[in-house]
């Protein structure tokens, strides 16, 4: 077994090096001049023609290109790239002349950690695997004592030592655990061979076993169920301060944040040409907002946990009723506060992927609750759940709380998978039955995965659960014909029915079964579910 491990890795690292180019046109003090790719490193600019492969991870600096991506996400439709767009490595430019900014190389591209996560997985065991590992240590003593047996009655009984010797020698043969060895990895190997090429990156078989139990779905919105791409909608500024005031100090205090609301503010002031200032002090609230001193006072920006904690007065100078309407129609409000003081409010909206309600619908098919945790006020919270038809939500959370509700709901007797982007995702990640991470999110959230979806496409959850489900069938039916050939062989080698060379082609045709059945994997095609609902806008 160990064996064809090796064989395999060797063979995934020449396709590896087959999947990009061997060398990369790098541009150098205006000049373009061709380098193996080994020497490229972060921060070169490097140019791809069309037809090219894309030789490392980054982003457009200048030109387009319509890209092939299939390799990576699964899917067959060329994507259109413009300045500022992320490209991968190994995937190929179709049309179009382009200038990229290299931002990983080597064995940080994502391409290679496919590679890696593939080989990783392959090498891991599956709980069930222990169980035929166990049956097999038992199955082998048992098998050494029924040759033994059918030497000693051949010989005793029938005082044909000669015959005892050969069929001792056919039940042993027949008896050989190859088939039993294989039955699940070799179906480990092709399924998440597959899951990579659909864009599902299995870290381990123990996930692709769990998944197929799960039966609760804990699911973060922003990036999530959403695009994780917000934008402003609106912008209030209240008493002497306008609209565009209020966006500028919000946008200055947000330069510093990670959040996606906070660059959504700060797009929004650059789109408007507003002069934005360099903040001091900037301290960040995990799930309320952050606060900085720009232009020497303190502004504070996040969601209302932050307002009623820096100003429990300011509610009675809000205009509720205008931003429980934007809450209660899908969009995030954050409160603009100077010196505690209340002075506006900025409305974001952040659009739900086209793919979410297909996916949550999916997922009810397959018996899987679907439960929203975020950040969010309750309202903006409830009024997502309603669109997309969830089972339940849980606003206002902070990571701790995400955390604690897996542990409560794995308490209940619940398999509980979690999806998540961001940073504060990561404890729950770890902390779930299995632990789903998309493509677009945080490294963080991914290293703490068990699954990453290349695309960050909840649909991706759906498609994996039904891969685990394929994959752990073909897993049982390889170890029924591995017993079935051992069931049926061993009897009829004892009574001399079966001379040592038809044994041995027996045993290694039960070999061949459990492989040709484990190669049926890749007939499954995990990425054809079609879209059949458009998500409305929120």
């Amino acid at each position: 077994m160990r064996g064809i491990v090796k064989v395999v890795e060797k063979a995934t690292g020449f396709f590896n090096n087959l999947l990009v180019p061997t060398s990369a046109l790098v541009v150098r003090n205006g000049r373009e001049m061709a380098i193996p790719l080994a020497e490229v490193v972060v921060g070169d600019q490097l140019r791809v023609k069309p037809g090219e492969k894309i030789p490392v991870d980054g982003v457009l600096a200048e030109g387009n290109g319509v890209v092939d991506e299939a390799m990576i996400t699964g899917e067959p439709i060329p994507v259109e790239k413009n300045p500022a767009d992320a490209v991968t490595g190994g995937t190929i430019n179709l049309n179009g002349s382009f200038v990229m900014v290299a931002q990983k190389v080597g064995g940080d591209t994502l391409l290679a950690r496919i590679v890696q996560m593939v080989n990783e997985a392959s090498r891991s065991k599956a709980p069930i695997q222990r169980l035929a590992d166990i049956v097999a240590a038992f199955f082998v003593q048992a098998v050494v004592v029924l040759a033994v047996l059918t030497f000693l009655v051949w010989g005793l009984g029938f005082a044909k030592w000669d015959h005892g010797l050969v069929n001792a020698i056919a039940v042993l043969i027949i008896a050989c655990p190859c088939a039993l060895g294989l039955a699940t990895p070799v179906s480990i190997m092709v399924g998440t061979g597959l899951g990579a090429k659909s864009g599902i990156l299995i870290k381990n078989a123990k996930a692709l076993e769990r998944m197929q139990q799960i039966d609760t779905l804990l699911v973060d919105k922003t990036g999530t169920l959403t695009l994780g791409k917000p934008t402003v909608a609106i912008y209030k500024g209240q008493g002497d301060y306008t609209d565009d005031e209020v966006l500028r100090l919000a946008a200055s205090v947000d330069q510093q944040s990670e959040h996606p609301l906070a660059a959504a503010i700060v797009a929004a002031a650059r789109r408007q040409g507003l002069s934005l200032t360099v903040p001091r002090e900037f301290v960040s609230h995990t799930g309320q907002g952050a606060t900085a001193l720009v232009d020497g006072q303190r502004i504070a920006v996040g969601n209302e946990k932050l307002l009623s904690r820096l100003s429990p007065d300011a509610s009675t100078t809000i205009d509720l009723s205008a931003v429980r309407e934007l809450q209660t129609t899908g969009h995030t409000v954050m409160f603009v506060l100077r010196d505690h003081q209340y002075i506006g409010y900025i409305g974001v909206t952040d659009p739900i992927k086209e793919s979410t309600p297909e996916a949550v619908r999916r997922l009810h098919q397959n018996g899987v609750k679907v439960v929203m945790l975020t950040g969010d006020n309750q309202r903006t919270a409830a009024a997502v759940a309603a669109i997309l038809g969830l089972d339940s939500f849980r606003s206002e959370c902070l990571p701790e709380d995400k955390f604690n509700e897996v542990k409560i709901r794995q308490t209940q007797g619940s398999v509980v998978g979690m999806a998540g982007d961001g940073i504060n995702d990561a404890p729950a990640l770890t902390q779930a039955d299995v632990g789903i991470a998309m493509g677009t999110g945080t490294d963080v959230a991914m290293e703490s995965a068990d699954i990453t979806l290349v695309k960050g496409d909840l649909i991706g959850i759906a498609r994996a659960k039904d891969l685990s489900v394929k994959v752990m069938r073909n897993i049982r039916q390889n170890l029924f014909f591995a017993f079935a050939y051992n069931i049926i062989g061993i009897p009829i080698a004892a009574l001399g029915w079966l001379n040592p060379i038809w044994a041995g082609l027996a045993m290694a045709l039960s070999s061949v079964s459990v492989l040709s059945n484990a190669l049926r994997i890749k007939r499954y095609r995990t990425g054809d579910f079609r879209q059949t609902s458009k998500a409305p806008p929120v």
